[in-house]
Formats: structure tokens, C-alpha cells, sequence
């Protein structure tokens, strides 16, 4: 029988065990994680002609100036289209093989923390390149980099409306319509890092919006690359501005910079963070003892997400059996590498759409719901019980002995009686779709 850490190691922290990993994972459950960290496997193949984001983000820009609604629809419904979808095929196909699965559930943390979705139809072909260059770089170096890589990044600056953000008094908004946007300034404080009880009032979210202005993209023909970051300094409000009762004097891109990197240190950022991590990693409702601890780790290591990760595998209530649900989009990556699949195509995107979280879709700038409640619906489950079954088909030929290949999977949290259920099944098919169906397979 297998070691339940070990199971819990490829299933809560990585995204599901495949063939072997249980064994591999059994005398060092907590090192061999820990070396998804320090040698993630790269994404190889599966990003490769993917392309840059500023040459996708031209295209729009190409479009909107002079603002062309057809040809805003043309773009969105074809190249960006075919580029979203390219996009989350490799996305899921990295999950679904890579050796390092501690490393994409911790890439996949962060991208939801700083979400960018698709519900704004401009940016359903460029969320897979935020993705790539914004948040996988940098998920093992220190919050502050991963947050100044987010706030300059083109599609967050497009997503959250700060590239037509002007200074009420700059140049650029006396020769334009447009206006300060408050957003991205609202959005960093509410969600990305001191969180909606953290201190702030809609002072501060002005006055963070107003140095974010001039926070834009560069133009094709009057930069040296169209569609990449740039800063407008005739777009930006002049003067000293206020955030949290520290004054910022007047500046250009170097204000808002200032402003982030004391937002990335401060407590109610440690502790917004470490509730998201101990929701997604310990229980629905961590205690107060899990979050402390994290938040401290957070504060004594100037941000390090690495440390904090590793802090994550050593703390006892991480360790505990599954109670957290599976996602949608866990359970179906979860299932293919449980039954050894070597990559993704269009219909493990349709199964995820079906269970009700495609890739970069999630609702609102919150991103996706990580309780139990928000994805267990009759219907929902029904449908989990289907993919499950229709995977078995699939996988039916390949597995000798359904009973040993449920155990190697998920070791000894199967329970006795699901165990027996397995080894009773009429056929191998109905097996597999069992221990795929079972409560302890929906659960991480």
C-alpha cells in the first residue's frame, strides 16, 4: 500500500498523479516537490510558435485605430479565435505531462490571483501570452518582480482599461475624449495586493490611478515596437500624489513604481496573499494558524514565492486527507494524466468548457471560484460522471488491471469499499470510470 503523502503530494500540490509518480514521490514526498521548484521542466514543444504578445496586441491596435467595429469582430472571431485555442491546448497540454506539476498548479495560482479573462472579448487571444510572459517567469522569484511584470504587462493594460488612461490636467487628455481610468489602481488594491479589508478607501484608488497614468503601449511607426509596454509621460499626471498616507513625489514611470513595490511589502498584502494560498492549498475555510504563518513567511522573506511555496510543505494541515474539490479544470487534467495521456486537443477543451471553467473565462477580475460550493451543482456532477466514463472508454485498453492501476494512482485514500467496487466492476471500462467517478478521485 502507498504512502498517502505521497498521493496527496502529486494531487493537492501538483495536478494529479500520473503512471509511476505515486511510487516516485513515496520516500520524500515533500523533496520531491520541492525539486518541481528548483528544476521545473520546461514548457518544450507545447509554446513553441505561440508568438510575442506585442505583435498579437498590434493587431488590435491596428483595428482600433481607425476604430473599425467589423473589423474588430473579424479579428475576435478569427485570428483571435484560433490563437485562444492554440493557447489553452498547450496550456493543457504542459498540465496533463509535465514532470513538474507542483510548478504549473503554482503557475496556475498566480495567473488566476492576476486574472485577465476572456469575458472581455479583446482579450481571449491575448491571455495565453499574459500567461507565458507575465506570470510563468516569475512565479518562483520574489511578488514584487511577478507584480511589476503584471502591471506593465500590455494585456492587463488593456484588460483593465489604463492604456486610455490620461491625467485629467496632461497634455494628452486636453487633446483627447478620454479620461482617467481607475481600474487597474482599483483592481491592484482589491484584488492583486492588499485586498478588499486591507486599509484603503477611494482616495488611495485615485491617486494609485493616477500614477499609473501614462502607463500605456507603444504605437507602431512612432516607437520602436508597437503593442509592447511604454510609457507616456504627456499622458501622466504631473505632481506628487498620496497612497496610504505616503506621499510619492511628482515623477514619471518611476512613481508608480515606487507605489508597487511598497504595496508588494506591505502586511495586508502578505495576508490577502496568504489567504488565497491557504483557501487553495490547505481547506475551503483555513484557520487563522495557516494564514498567520504564511503571511509571515511572506513579510521575513521580502515576498520570496519560492520560500513561501516551500513553506506550503511544511506545514502539517497542507498534509491532511483531500477535502478541497477538484476544479473542472483540475479534474479533467487530473483524469488524463491518471490514465497516462500525452497531450491535449480540442475536445479536452470542449470537456473542460462543458464542466463549466474554460481556460481564461473566469467571471469577473477575481477570477475563478476555489470553494467547493461554487462548482457543485446536479448537473455539474452528472457531467463530471460522463467525462469520466469517457475517459475510461478511451483508456480501457491500455490498463492490464484497473484494481492495481487505481491503487498506483491514488494510493491508499481510495477507501476499502471503493476499492471493492473497482475489483467487482463488470468490465475494465466500467472500472476505470469508477475510480475516476469515485469521491476520493473528485477531491485534492
Amino acid at each position: 500500500m502507498r504512502s498517502s503523502k505521497a498521493t496527496i503530494a502529486t494531487v493537492r500540490f501538483g495536478m494529479g498523479a500520473r503512471p509511476g509518480e505515486v511510487d516516485a514521490a513515496r520516500s520524500d514526498p515533500r523533496g520531491w516537490l520541492a525539486s518541481h521548484l528548483e528544476d521545473p521542466a520546461p514548457p518544450g514543444d507545447n509554446q513553441d510558435n505561440l508568438g510575442p504578445s506585442h505583435v498579437l496586441v498590434q493587431q488590435l491596435l491596428d483595428v482600433l485605430r481607425p476604430y473599425s467595429i467589423p473589423k474588430i469582430i473579424e479579428l475576435i472571431r478569427g485570428p483571435y479565435r484560433e490563437q485562444y485555442l492554440r493557447e489553452a491546448i498547450a496550456r493543457t497540454g504542459i498540465a496533463i505531462t509535465s514532470p513538474t506539476s507542483f510548478h504549473e498548479r503554482w503557475v496556475r495560482f498566480w495567473s488566476d490571483h492576476f486574472t485577465v479573462t476572456g469575458k472581455k472579448p479583446v482579450i481571449g487571444g491575448l491571455a495565453g501570452s499574459f500567461e507565458r510572459e507575465a506570470i510563468r517567469p516569475h512565479v518562483t522569484g520574489r511578488f514584487v518582480d511577478l507584480l511589476h511584470a503584471v502591471v506593465r504587462h500590455p494585456v492587463m493594460l488593456l484588460y483593465l482599461d489604463n492604456a486610455r488612461s490620461f491625467g485629467p490636467n496632461s497634455p494628452a487628455a486636453r487633446l483627447s475624449d478620454g479620461g482617467l481610468n481607475e481600474n487597474l489602481g482599483r483592481e491592484v488594491l482589491e484584488l492583486h495586493t492588499l485586498g478588499v479589508d486591507g486599509g484603503y478607501d477611494q482616495n488611495d484608488v485615485r491617486s494609485l490611478a493616477l500614477m499609473l497614468t501614462g502607463w500605456s503601449l507603444g504605437r507602431k511607426g512612432r516607437d520602436p515596437v508597437g503593442g509592447e509596454f511604454k510609457f507616456h509621460q504627456s499622458a501622466h499626471e504631473g505632481g506628487a500624489h498620496t497612497l496610504l498616507g505616503k506621499t510619492y513625489p511628482e515623477g514619471g514611470v518611476e512613481q508608480a513604481e515606487d507605489a508597487l513595490r511598497d504595496l508588494a511589502r506591505h502586511p495586508a498584502t502578505a495576508r490577502n496573499v496568504a489567504r488565497e494560498l491557504a483557501r487553495h492549498f490547505v481547506s475551503d475555510t483555513p484557520d487563522e494558524a495557516a494564514t498567520g504563518r504564511l503571511a509571515r513567511v511572506f513579510l521575513e522573506t521580502d515576498g520570496d514565492l519560492k520560500q513561501l511555496a516551500l513553506a506550503l510543505l511544511d506545514m502539517d494541515a497542507a498534509w491532511q486527507p483531500l477535502t478541497k474539490l477538484k476544479t473542472p479544470d483540475d479534474l479533467v487534467v487530473s483524469c488524463l494524466r491518471a490514465v497516462g495521456t500525452n497531450g491535449a486537443d480540442g475536445g479536452v477543451l470542449t470537456a473542460i468548457n462543458e464542466l463549466g471553467q474554460p481556460p481564461w473565462m473566469a467571471p469577473s477580475p477575481k477570477g475563478w471560484p476555489d470553494t467547493a460550493s461554487a462548482w457543485i451543482t446536479p448537473d455539474r456532477a452528472m457531467r463530471r460522471v460522463d467525462f469520466a466514463a469517457a475517459v475510461a472508454a478511451r483508456a480501457a485498453p491500455t490498463i492490464a488491471d484497473p484494481s492495481l492501476w487505481a491503487v498506483s494512482t491514488m494510493g491508499d485514500l481510495y477507501r476499502a469499499e471503493t476499492l471493492t467496487a473497482i475489483s467487482r466492476a463488470e468490465s475494465p471500462t466500467q472500472a476505470i470510470s469508477l475510480a475516476l467517478a469515485a469521491p476520493e478521485f473528485q477531491r485534492r
